[in-house]
């Protein structure tokens, strides 16, 4: 379970650093900021913003796994055949990241007029505007979330723990960036683009270690080694 707990929160990392919902983030985060004049409530309000994220986060992960879970004949099915569909699920996830999936879609709500609408509520519209661009799935984000954390929630039985650690985790490197944009505005470029080499590199190890997971998983389950 420490693994799992672990597992969830480093996924919440990579999904926030991943290139679409970084950019997204920043974006969010320096337009919200920008009507502010003093650091501090810009990084108040990229607390605020990661905390609607997370909150989003949490809520729909929480949502799917507590429903899957309610009903008897799915509840028994998962819990017999989880660990059968978790390693192909896995090795599956583990190619899309590596990038020999090629995936194009984009699902969710973004752009100028919603900041825009948000920035009217103030302080507390960073935290709107979180619980909605964390429904902005970009493929990378939605594997991780859909492939991933859902099947560890139903692997591990967590309706709570889980999604809202993958909630946390998508909020810290927010954090992060609202620090720089609060102090060092100057800085922001050179750290998004140390942070895109960093998800790169992370990103293809993390597809290789869950494709291993995903074969031991099969050979474990399916061939019984």
């Amino acid at each position: 379970m420490l693994l799992a707990m672990f597992s969830a929160l480093w996924l919440g990392i990579l999904t926030s650093i991943s290139p679409c919902p970084l950019a997204t983030n920043i974006a969010a985060v320096s337009y919200i900021g920008k009507n502010f004049s003093c650091p501090y409530k810009t990084v108040f309000s990229g607390i605020l913003y990661t905390f609607g994220r997370a909150l989003s986060y949490a809520l729909v992960g929480m949502l799917i796994v507590a429903g899957l879970l309610s009903v008897p004949s799915v509840a028994n099915f998962l819990q017999e055949y989880m660990g059968i569909i978790l390693g192909p699920v896995l090795i599956i996830v583990g190619i899309i990241l590596l990038g020999v999936i090629k995936l194009s879609f984009s699902a969710g709500i973004t752009g100028g007029n919603l900041q825009d609408k948000a920035s009217r509520f103030g302080i507390i519209g960073s935290m709107l505007l979180g619980i909605l661009f964390a429904l902005s799935f970009c493929p990378i984000s939605a594997a991780l979330f859909f492939g991933s954390l859902i099947s560890l929630s139903l692997e591990h039985n967590s309706r709570i723990t889980l999604p809202l650690l993958y909630g946390i985790g998508t909020g810290l490197p927010v954090i992060l960036f609202a620090f720089i944009i609060a102090f060092s505005m100057n800085s922001v470029s050179k750290a998004y683009n140390k942070l895109v080499k960093f998800e790169f590199w992370m990103r293809k190890i993390t597809g290789g270690v869950f494709i291993l997971a995903g074969i031991f998983y099969i050979a474990t389950h399916i061939f019984g080694l």
